[in-house]
């Protein structure tokens, strides 16, 4: 198992899902993915964490209603100082939604978006030290950003979280960076800025499957839905879905992943 204690600062290390159903969500992915879920911290507003073979694997929330937002996942990079990296996320052209607040002894988090919209969160490590699987089946693999503001976003993520860049490909047609820390490649940016509405700025999480094509099949068996095909590419067979409450999320084959450390 390539499990980590802890992550290095500006490397995705948490991810959650706001839905509007807790219920069906813990009951969609814990089939899927062979995942258990923690009964809901009454004393962190109802929380709950997902577990692979007993280790954290990511979190649900429920969406507050009737607030107007989507189910959606999210991911949080690691920060020694969540106060300070939101103080640069809006010298850098950022916005803070919800500014560090601490979590009991878990540690501190915030959420900002970047300058294409795209929100992320902030989490500054206390006793929660994140994730504990990475990059393998069941667990997350990769993650990804589409933005609108490219050049923007880049100079962004460098300057807030500390991340080197690292160019993967170039062109007109494909622009796509790697984020990396200590020369490690942890998350990639993808220019959007030509797919108008047609891909909202957001981040993305890849999660390893062993067959993509079944793993499509189960998410429309348990009330999921299919958005991209499966389809190979030089990472693997990656393909896009739905949970029931249309959070969306990736599938890929995690022994042909790009490698999160």
């Amino acid at each position: 198992m390539p499990a980590r204690d802890t992550t290095p600062a500006g490397a995705p290390c948490w991810i959650d899902v706001m839905t509007s159903d807790t219920a069906r969500s813990r009951d969609f992915y814990c089939a899927l993915f062979g995942w258990t879920a923690d009964e809901p911290n009454e004393e962190f507003g109802g929380y709950f964490n997902f577990r692979k073979d007993g280790v954290l694997v990511a979190g649900g929330m429920a969406n507050p209603q009737p607030a107007d937002l989507p189910d959606t996942w999210s991911v949080y990079l690691a920060s020694p100082d969540a106060t300070k990296a939101a103080e640069t996320a809006v010298a850098n052209g950022g916005q803070v939604i919800l500014p560090p607040d601490q979590v009991g002894d878990l540690g501190t988090m915030a959420v900002l978006t970047d300058p294409s919209g795209a929100g992320v969160g902030i989490w500054q490590p206390g006793e929660h030290k994140g994730f504990g699987v990475v990059a393998e089946d069941g667990a997350p693999c990769w993650f990804d950003l589409q933005a609108h503001e490219y050049a923007k976003s880049l100079d962004f993520y460098r300057a807030v979280f500390g991340v080197q860049t690292e160019t993967v490909a170039d062109t007109p047609e494909f622009r796509y960076t790697a984020l990396a820390v200590d020369g490690e490649q942890v998350a990639g940016v993808m220019d959007a800025s030509g797919a108008g509405g047609e891909a909202c700025p957001r981040w993305s999480i890849f999660f390893g499957v062993p067959d993509t094509d079944a793993a499509l099949r189960r998410v429309v068996e348990l009330g999921g839905a299919v958005v991209d095909e499966a389809e190979d590419t030089p990472y693997g067979r990656l393909a896009s879905a739905t949970d029931p409450t249309g959070a969306l999320f990736r599938l890929v084959a995690a022994n042909e992943a790009m490698p999160a450390k």
